[in-house]
């Protein structure tokens, strides 16, 4: 017999399997260094602004050698409506440089060796492991770590890679990925940080938070 908990993570998955079949990265981009860019643009930024940035951006630099060749303070001139431009680009640079120097100018495959470019972090990693090489991984952001704490599908757990780790253990492998995207659209749209709209929520019944707030 299934635990509460895997019960849960089944209801989960068959909800958002029916009503949100599609579910993508809303970064832009059109091959892996596009969208390593756009993820290591987006850390504390909205994707909405990456996608207003990066159109002029990647003209400018196309490809990585292009990106390698120039300057943090060139790269800070595209970037400077982003959030840390001046750290970002210093990591572009280098990313771009290490990619260059270490990867012959492509972006590597594996957690281990995305971590090793300047500017990505695990989740980072997780990310192009998941959408740019269709991976089972689960990257673990802001909206995440929140829904997936209020729902109570990771609710014991203290930080992010705990958080990570639950998921991946309960969830199907086959929608370990998409399901990143569920929880990401969800905490962006339906279960925001200060007030979360529950009265157009679809999955109340298996939340914790709403049981507990809201059926007292």
């Amino acid at each position: 017999m299934k635990s509460q908990l895997q019960q849960k993570y089944d209801a989960f998955v068959a909800y958002f399997s029916e009503h949100m079949p599609v579910a993508e990265s809303e970064l832009h981009y059109e091959n892996p260094y596009q969208l390593l860019v756009a993820v290591i643009l987006s850390a504390q930024c909205t994707d909405k602004r990456v996608n207003m940035t990066t159109p002029a951006l990647f003209r400018r630099f196309p490809t990585v050698h292009d990106m390698a060749a120039t300057s943090a303070d060139e790269i800070y001139t595209y970037i400077k409506s982003i959030s840390y431009p001046n750290n970002k680009a210093k990591n572009l640079l280098g990313m771009a440089q290490t990619l260059m120097h270490d990867f012959n100018g492509v972006v590597p495959n594996t957690l281990e060796e995305l971590q090793k470019l300047p500017g990505v972090g695990r989740k980072t990693a997780n990310v192009m492991m998941a959408v740019a090489f269709q991976q089972p991984a689960m990257p673990v952001d802001t909206h995440v770590f929140r829904v997936s704490n209020r729902i109570g599908l990771a609710k014991n757990s203290k930080n992010v890679l705990q958080t990570e780790k639950v998921l991946v253990a309960h969830l199907p492998q086959e929608v370990v990925s998409k399901a990143h995207h569920w929880l990401i659209l969800h905490g962006r749209y339906v279960c925001l940080a200060r007030k979360p709209k529950c009265e157009t929520c679809g999955i109340t019944t298996i939340c914790d938070y709403y049981h507990k707030n809201t059926m007292k």
